[in-house]
């Protein structure tokens, strides 16, 4: 397994690039230099291809649609890396500013129409390590996913809160107001428009996880009623946690 590395590292030109290691799972914690998130590649540098190299990342999870993929490529060609597409959004993501969803209900769109993709996204992960989750921000897509593949493996459900909140800080207040008045140009009466585009409320993806518990009776429920076998779970929390202990199904 990859040792250690800091969890605050950056990977210049790809916003909001961050580890996941180091967030509690009771008495143990996440591996670092396992499991990346970020948002898109399309501005990666020589600095930070320079950066991918040295954390070693062997596989990249991309969340995005065709239309966001052929409007940004990523700049990865030459890097030994392997990308894996698992669009998480059935049809265009301006939809949800013209419809005017809010962030509560785009993510309880997003389990309830796509949960095989994210069975593939926890496969994607347990593939190949490292590996980058990313989309085009790194804020809902990628946020939920990860927030639901750490609740899955016992990571704290503070931390997993706290791990999806930070996006907000980490967003340039110059982007966030660029693109704000360029979509609210194109959608001038959506009332959800800003927290789509700039904000990750703690509380929204508390109640998302909430109702998967209610639903499924925990988020490994709503894995594993979509394939996901008890099997992979194991084996997802051995690659996410740094425990040594063995873990049965039962405890996931």
């Amino acid at each position: 397994m990859t040792g250690a590395v800091d969890a605050s590292v950056s990977v210049s030109g790809v916003m909001n690039f961050r580890d996941v290691g180091g967030l509690p799972a009771g008495a143990a914690r996440t591996r670092s230099g396992v499991l990346f998130r970020s948002g898109g590649l399309a501005r990666l540098d020589d600095g930070g291809r320079a950066a991918f190299e040295r954390l070693g990342i062997r596989r990249i999870v991309d969340l995005r649609e065709d239309d966001e993929l052929a409007f940004e490529p990523s700049r990865t060609a030459g890097l030994d890396v392997e990308t894996v597409r698992v669009p998480l959004f059935l049809g265009s993501a301006a939809s949800f500013f013209t419809d005017d969803i809010s962030l509560q209900g785009m993510y309880r769109q997003l389990v309830d129409t796509a949960p095989e993709r994210i069975v593939e996204v926890v496969r994607g992960v347990l593939g190949a390590q490292p590996v980058l989750v990313h989309c085009t921000v790194g804020k809902d897509r990628t946020g939920v996913t990860v927030a639901l593949m750490l609740a899955a493996v016992g990571v704290d459900r503070h931390a997993v809160v706290a791990d999806y909140a930070r996006t907000e800080a980490l967003l340039p207040p110059e982007r966030n107001r660029r693109v704000v008045a360029h979509l609210r140009a194109l959608h001038p009466e959506a009332r959800h428009l800003e927290d789509l585009v700039t904000r990750a409320p703690a509380s929204v993806l508390r109640a998302l996880l909430d109702d998967l518990d209610e639903r499924f009776g925990s988020v490994a429920g709503y894995l594993r009623a979509h394939g996901i076998t008890d099997e992979e779970l194991v084996a997802l929390r051995g690659v996410l946690v740094d425990d040594e202990s063995a873990t049965s199904p039962s405890q996931l």
